[in-house]
C-alpha cells in the first residue's frame, strides 16, 4: 500500500509538473511576450518625449533608483540573441548555477521575434545578472552602437521559478502524505495479522479469540471469526461429553459381562466372550484416553528429564517380554516440562499401534535436534504410504479393515498428536531406514 501509494503520488506530480510546464510556456510565448513587448513599445514612446539629459534621472525616480541607463556601447560581458557569433559566444561562457538568466533566454528569444520595431533585449554574461533593452532603432553595423542607449534592468531581486524552500514544503508534503498512509495501511492490516494469527494459533489446536478492530469489513471478519470459535467450541464441548459418557456408560454392562462370562461352565464360548470383552474393555479405554488428551484442562506439566523417563518407560515393555528397546539415547540430559501420565499414554499408544499394526522389533531412539528433543519409535512393517499419512493421524480413522480385529479405532495416533501438540511439539510420520513406519516427536526443551 505504501510503495502502491508513493507511486501515485510521483505519478500525479509528474503529471502536473509537465501539465504546469507546458501551460507556462505556452503563457510565457502567448500572453507575457505579448504584454512585455508593449510595455518595452510605451517606455521607449515615453522616453522619446523626455530630453536625453532627463532621461536617467526620470528612470531612477520612477523604478526607484533600480533601472538605469547606459548610454554607451554594450558592454563586453553582454550576449545578444542577434547574431552567430554572440550565440557562439554566449555558449563559450556559460553562466553560474542557478542563475535566473537560465530561465529567462527562451523568453528573451521569444521576445526579440516579438518585437519588430530595431528593439533588442540582451542578457549581461558576468557575475550579475542584468537584462539590457535597446531604446534606438537597430542597425547594421557594428560601430553604430556607439551612441546607442540602453535601458538596465537588475535581475537580483527576481527568484527562480521552483525556490528551495518550495521544494522542501513540497517534499515535506509527501513526506507527511506517506506517514498517513503507513498509519492508515497500518490500522487496516493489523487486525488482519492478528486474525492470520489467530487462524494459524486455531490449526495447531489453541484457538484465540480476537478483538475486532480497524474498518468495518475487518471488524464484521473478527467477529465472525470469533462466532467460528464459539461454534467450534460449542460442538469440541458436545463430542468431548459424547465420547466421555460412552464408556462411562458401557463400564456397568461391561463389568456385568464379566461376570457373566465367568460364571459360565462351557470353556470354549467363555474364552470367545472373555476376548470380545476385553476388545471392547480397550475401545472404551482408547475413547476416555483420547478425551483426556484433547481436554487442555487435565493436563498438570512438571519439570522431567526425559532421558531417564523413557529408559523407565522401554525398560517396562522389556521386562514385560516385548520386542521393544531402546536404541540410543543421547548422553545430553534433556530437560521438560511435561505431563508424566500423559507422555506415558503417548508412548504407550505408539509401541501398542507399532505392536498391532506393524511388524516386531519396535525401536526408541532419543536425540537432541537443535533445542528440541527427537523422540523416534519405528517398527519393521510395511510402514504407511506418504498419501495417506495426514489421515492417519485423524481421529477414528483406520486405515485397514484388520484394526477392527485388535479393538482399535483409529484414535492412537490422534491422541498422540494432541498429547505432543499440548506439550508445543509436533509429530510426524515419516518412512525407516528399512522400510517400516517411522513416528518422530519433537518436543521442545528447557535450559
Amino acid at each position: 500500500m505504501l510503495l502502491l501509494t508513493l507511486g501515485t503520488i510521483l505519478l500525479v506530480q509528474a503529471a502536473t509538473f509537465a501539465t504546469v510546464t507546458y501551460y507556462r510556456n505556452q503563457y510565457t510565448q502567448e500572453v507575457a511576450v505579448g504584454f512585455t513587448a508593449t510595455t518595452i513599445r510605451t517606455l521607449r514612446a515615453s522616453l522619446a518625449q523626455i530630453p536625453a539629459d532627463e532621461r536617467p534621472a526620470f528612470l531612477r525616480e520612477a523604478s526607484q533608483n533600480e533601472w538605469r541607463l547606459w548610454s554607451r556601447s554594450l558592454p563586453s560581458n553582454t550576449s545578444m540573441e542577434r547574431s552567430q557569433s554572440a550565440r557562439k559566444a554566449k555558449q563559450d561562457r556559460e553562466p553560474p548555477p542557478n542563475d535566473i538568466r537560465e530561465d529567462l533566454r527562451s523568453f528573451v528569444k521569444a521576445l526579440n521575434r516579438r518585437l519588430d520595431d530595431g528593439t533588442r533585449v540582451a542578457l549581461s554574461r558576468g557575475p550579475e545578472p542584468r537584462l539590457y533593452i535597446s531604446l534606438l532603432p537597430d542597425v547594421q553595423s557594428e560601430d553604430s552602437n556607439a551612441g546607442r542607449e540602453w535601458l538596465v534592468i537588475p535581475l537580483d531581486q527576481i527568484a527562480p521559478p521552483v525556490a528551495t524552500p518550495v521544494v522542501l514544503v513540497w517534499l515535506g508534503g509527501m513526506g507527511l502524505v506517506l506517514l498517513l498512509t503507513a498509519a492508515f495501511s497500518w490500522h487496516i492490516t493489523r487486525p488482519l495479522t492478528r486474525l492470520a494469527k489467530a487462524a494459524d494459533q486455531l490449526a495447531a489446536g489453541q484457538p484465540q479469540r480476537v478483538t475486532p478492530a480497524g474498518p468495518t469489513e475487518t471488524r464484521i471478519l473478527g467477529e465472525r471469526f470469533n462466532a467460528m470459535l464459539d461454534t467450534l467450541a460449542e460442538s469440541n464441548a458436545v463430542q468431548r461429553t459424547l465420547l466421555a459418557g460412552l464408556p462411562h456408560d458401557l463400564k456397568g454392562p461391561l463389568s456385568r459381562m464379566w461376570l457373566r462370562i465367568e460364571m459360565m461352565d462351557d470353556a470354549s464360548f467363555k474364552e470367545g466372550m472373555r476376548k470380545d470383552v476385553q476388545d471392547m474393555q480397550r475401545m472404551v479405554n482408547q475413547f476416555i484416553g483420547f478425551v483426556r488428551g484433547s481436554d487442555p484442562g487435565s493436563y498438570q506439566f512438571a519439570p522431567l528429564v526425559l532421558n531417564g523417563w523413557l529408559e523407565e518407560q522401554v525398560s517396562a515393555w522389556e521386562t514385560a517380554g516385548s520386542p521393544v528397546s531402546l536404541v540410543y539415547s543421547t548422553p545430553t540430559a534433556l530437560h521438560l516440562s511435561a505431563d508424566r501420565g500423559a507422555l506415558g499414554r503417548l508412548l504407550d499408544n505408539l509401541i501398542t499401534n507399532a505392536l498391532n499394526h506393524g511388524e516386531p522389533p519396535v525401536e526408541v531412539r532419543l536425540e537432541l535436534d537443535g533445542t528440541d528433543a527427537l523422540i523416534t519409535v519405528s517398527d519393521h512393517g510395511s510402514g504407511i504410504s506418504i498419501e495417506r499419512r495426514n489421515e492417519a493421524l485423524r481421529p477414528f480413522s483406520r486405515l485397514d479393515d484388520a484394526r477392527t480385529l485388535t479393538g482399535s479405532v483409529g484414535l492412537g495416533l490422534a491422541l498422540a498428536d494432541s498429547i505432543v501438540r499440548a506439550h508445543d511439539g509436533n509429530l510426524a510420520l515419516d518412512a525407516a531406514p528399512w522400510g517400516g513406519l517411522a513416528v518422530k516427536i519433537r518436543l521442545p526443551t528447557q535450559t
